[in-house]
């Protein structure tokens, strides 16, 4: 196959699960080659293959990206059937606002509340992790107020909903309290097919990282 994705491991990888959500929702036929996490060798192997030294990278026909948003946006314009973006031009430069917002921000909570799918301890919140979920939440309201039909942020699925993806199963493991169309959006992103199937697989996984665990 000339498509390989290469992945750290599901359970910890979060930007691995946004291209990974993305590359099933088009259905994009492909080989995985997952780097686990927190090993002595795991930065040698990943520098083996990623020009930056991290994961995600999808290396299709020869072609390296390794970025999970540039992968997201290479997949949307070699697979435009998939609608990977709104159609609407207005709706299609908020999706790649608040996209982009999420992949450059919310440090606070990404130091916080590692991604951990198999683990439930709710925690107290800092004051920053705070003011980063109230952030979150609002996007996802202000997304879902605009939208007359559909579950997600800009009614079908599209890659601003991969990008949160990992959010919702962060605020799953540490137990941050949703209600109203929050709530509602971070259900539906839960339910999806593509984001299940990366679950099970994550739950399916042997490794782990004490320190994250």
């Amino acid at each position: 196959m000339d498509c390989t994705f290469i992945l750290g491991s599901r359970n910890y990888s979060s930007w691995s699960m946004r291209a990974g959500v993305v590359l099933e929702v088009a259905d994009v036929p492909h080989e995985e080659l997952v780097v686990p996490l927190g090993l002595p060798d795991t930065a040698e192997r990943i520098r083996a293959v990623s020009p930056s030294g991290r994961v995600p990278v999808l290396v299709d026909r020869g072609v390296t990206i390794w970025d999970s948003l540039a992968i997201c946006e290479y997949i949307a314009e070699k697979y435009p059937a998939a609608n990977l973006w709104p159609r609407d031009p207005a709706a299609r430069a908020t999706a790649r606002s608040v996209s982009a917002e999420m992949h450059s921000g919310f440090a606070a909570l990404r130091s916080a509340l590692p991604m951990n799918i198999r683990l439930h301890r709710p925690v107290a919140l800092t004051p920053e992790v705070a003011a980063d979920v109230a952030r979150i939440r609002a996007i996802w309201r202000g997304c879902r107020a605009r939208v007359t039909s559909g579950e997600f942020l800009f009614g079908a699925f599209t890659i601003a909903d991969a990008m949160f993806a990992p959010v919702v199963a962060r605020f799953r493991t540490y137990g941050v309290a949703l209600d109203g169309p929050e709530a509602e959006y971070a259900d539906a992103l839960w339910r999806h097919a593509a984001v299940q199937k990366w679950v099970a697989a994550a739950k399916a996984e042997s490794h782990s990282i004490p320190m994250y665990d």
